[in-house]
């Protein structure tokens, strides 16, 4: 196992994007949930 250089450190990048893209698919997910839930069950707001 070697080690690696300044510029090799600075291209690693691990896990930032991943993190904002179940982000962002958590909130797809509840965002279409809840226009199913509102097509669904068409309570009126009081």
């Amino acid at each position: 196992m070697r080690e690696l250089s300044l510029k090799e450190e600075k291209n690693i990048h691990a896990g930032g994007l991943s993190a904002a893209a179940f982000a962002a698919i958590a909130a797809g997910i509840s965002f279409f949930v809840g226009i199913f839930d509102g097509i669904t069950r068409t309570i009126k707001c009081h």
